[in-house]
Order: C-alpha cells, then sequence, then structure tokens
C-alpha cells in the first residue's frame, strides 16, 4: 500500500512539473511570435505602444536620454535591427544615418505621410550659418509637434500595423480611434489656452518650436538653426539679448539635450527665468522612468507656454 501511495505521489509531482514546464515553453513561444517593431523618435514609440499594445515588442533605436540630432547607431543595434520585422523612423532629415543603410526588413519613414513646414526667409539665413554639418535640407523635422500631422502618422502607423498582423485589427482600429481623440483634445486645449496672449514671442536654444507657433499664433526667436548642437556666435548672443529686451520676454527656453552655458549665461545677464521645453524627439531616462507619455509631456509643454507668452 504504501508503495502505491509512493508512486501516486511521484506521479502528482511529475504530472505538475511537465504542466509547468509545458506552460513556460508555451509562454515563450508566444513572445517569440510577437512581431519585432523598432521605432526611432518617442513620438513614434509612443503611437506604436498606445496602438499596438502587447501585442508586439517595441524596441527604442535610440536609448531614452540621447540626442536624436547627433544619434549614430552602433553594429549591434544595427544587427538587431535585422530582426524586426518593421522599422519605423520619423524622415524629413532628422536621421540622417538611414541614407547610409541599406534595411533588409520592411520601413515605414512617416515623414511622407505628413505636412512638413519650410523654413521662413529669415530662418533660412540661421539654418545655413548653424546647420550645414547637421541637417542638409530646409525642412524642419519637428511635425511631431504638430498635432495634425499626429493624426497623420497614427493612421499610417495603424494601416502599417494592421497589414504586419490582421488578425488585431479590431482592437488597432480602437485604440487608433482613442489616440486620435486624444490628439485632437490636445489641440482643443492648446486653442484655448494660447488664445489670448499679452507676448507674442518665446525665445529658445534652438528652433523646435516652428510648428507649434505656426498652428497657435506666436512668434520665435532661437539662438541657433535647427540643430541643437550648433555653436552660437556673438553675434547671435547679441542678436537674441536684444529681442529679450525688447519683446519683455520673461522665460528662455532650452532642453536637456543641448549644451545650456550660453543660454544660462544670456539667462542671468537679462534676468530672465531658465526652463525647459521638451520637443519630445527623444526623452531623458528619468522622463521614461515616471513612464511620461506624449499627452503627458505636451500638457506640460503648455503650462510652460502659457506661462512664457503671458496668457490668461
Amino acid at each position: 500500500m504504501k508503495n502505491i501511495k509512493l508512486v501516486l505521489v511521484l506521479l502528482v509531482l511529475f504530472l505538475a512539473v511537465l504542466f509547468i514546464f509545458t506552460n513556460n515553453d508555451t509562454a515563450e513561444k508566444n513572445q517569440q511570435k510577437k512581431p519585432l517593431i523598432a521605432v526611432t523618435t518617442f513620438a513614434l514609440y509612443d503611437i506604436v505602444k498606445h496602438v499596438a499594445q502587447d501585442t508586439v515588442e517595441i524596441v527604442n533605436i535610440l536609448p531614452f536620454g540621447v540626442d536624436p540630432h547627433s544619434f549614430e547607431p552602433t553594429p549591434q543595434l544595427m544587427a538587431k535591427l535585422e530582426k524586426a520585422s518593421l522599422v519605423i523612423y520619423s524622415g524629413a532629415g532628422l536621421e540622417p544615418w538611414v541614407g547610409s543603410f541599406e534595411f533588409k526588413v520592411p520601413t515605414l519613414n512617416v515623414s511622407k505621410y505628413v505636412e512638413l513646414r519650410h523654413l521662413d526667409a529669415d530662418e533660412h539665413e540661421l539654418h545655413d550659418h548653424h546647420d550645414k554639418q547637421c541637417i542638409h535640407n530646409s525642412t524642419d523635422p519637428h511635425y511631431w509637434l504638430d498635432f495634425a500631422n499626429m493624426q497623420k502618422a497614427t493612421k499610417v502607423i495603424t494601416e502599417t500595423l494592421i497589414k504586419l498582423q490582421p488578425q488585431y485589427e479590431k482592437l488597432y482600429r480602437e485604440n487608433e480611434a482613442k489616440y486620435i481623440k486624444m490628439l485632437q483634445n490636445l489641440d482643443k486645449l492648446y486653442k484655448e489656452n494660447l488664445r489670448e496672449c499679452k507676448l507674442d514671442t518665446v525665445v529658445t536654444s534652438h528652433n523646435a518650436l516652428g510648428y507649434l507657433s505656426r498652428r497657435y499664433g506666436f512668434h520665435v526667436e532661437s539662438l541657433t538653426g535647427l540643430s541643437p548642437e550648433a555653436e552660437p556666435s556673438a553675434k547671435d548672443v547679441s542678436r537674441i539679448m536684444k529681442e529679450v529686451q525688447k519683446d519683455g520676454i520673461s522665460t528662455i527656453f532650452f532642453e536637456n539635450f543641448v549644451n545650456d552655458s550660453v543660454i544660462k549665461r544670456i539667462a542671468a545677464d537679462t534676468h530672465i527665468a531658465l526652463d525647459v521645453f521638451q520637443p519630445l524627439g527623444n526623452i531623458t531616462k528619468d522622463e521614461a522612468k515616471a513612464h511620461l507619455s506624449y499627452e503627458d509631456i505636451m500638457k506640460r509643454n503648455l503650462e510652460k507656454l502659457k506661462k512664457a507668452l503671458d496668457c490668461k
């Protein structure tokens, strides 16, 4: 009798272990079945994350905390990209390394599906002076700061994801609608809050607010052109200081990935507040740890713009 009981106990233990291993193996296989989506800028990452949810594995081509303008992928990263099912990149000259790499997987250049802003005459001079090493055209690549463009980007990314995994079309369509509604609400919020402002000019370290200024009717004065790495000249510093004094500016914006020594000196010399504006090409490690979304950060940006423009 004791032997029979022992055999039964061992049999139960064997079946339990077999069940655990079988489940783990199935889970691993299901995980492996998820397509790998590689994305460059944070704004596009946020779209994929909200539309696809956990049906895909997302890889940030740009690690959090790295400036997208100067990023160069490592050979290890490029090897990983070859395992991806899809590579989504911003385009419009933001990732110059893309042109020198021959992808063996499907790619999506989102800039082909949005309305790009071309530099005004006065921006050309500043752009030509500073940005020859960075962006070799007269197109502003920060199109994701326009909510209408983000809606277009959401639609084309959703269509691409559906082609990749048609079994999730219903889920993707539902999430697409929610995300677009969020963008429409942000647009409404910006219009309402920036409608009545005492000032009409924002001063920044580099020219990343062109799409926002065009959509909501304010002017931008930047220390440098489109490249945050450009070195400002003494003439640039003098020009910005004159603008600050002339327009009664209360705040100067800079970015986390930019050398802020010059802009800090200008702020100190003119007794003006200094604040960070997040243009969302990428986010910092701290912002990533806080799980901040595109919506979260754009709401923070709005509050800072309201204060800088002295809006009601």
